[in-house]
């Protein structure tokens, strides 16, 4: 009965921005590790960024760190990603992912969460 409902994917030149967002319902939003995913045709499903239960703690991946930025509102059962100075090799489906049991500085793995949204494509242009 989980659900988790990715959207503002698009289009959007290299330096641009993109504000992704993730809708949960159907569990206990407060209680699970939030995070981000990415997968380009052909290869491997890449950890972007997780943050916590409470929105206080939040680790992100090299690749995007001091661009991307994650939050949660838990009153709204929502997960953000602004994403700001995009470039090409950020083009992916970006996927929202739930966990009930991990936390933030081991969350890098598919193997730990627990419900994934469909996926929302971002294609960054040159």
């Amino acid at each position: 009965q989980a659900q988790l409902v990715e959207s503002g994917g698009g289009l959007v030149q290299a330096g641009g921005s993109l504000r992704l967002s993730c809708a949960a319902s159907g569990l206990t939003f407060s209680n699970y590790l939030m995070a981000w995913f990415r997968q380009v045709p052909g290869k491997e499903r890449e950890f972007v960024v997780a943050i916590s239960r409470s929105g206080v703690d939040t680790y992100y991946a090299d690749s995007v760190k001091g661009r991307f930025t994650v939050s949660r509102d838990n009153a709204k059962n929502t997960v953000h990603l602004q994403m700001n100075s995009l470039k090409p090799e950020d083009t992916a489906i970006y996927y929202c992912a739930a966990a009930r049991r991990a936390v933030v500085g081991g969350a890098v793995s598919r193997g730990q969460y627990d419900y994934w949204g469909q996926g929302t494509q971002v294609t960054v242009s040159s």
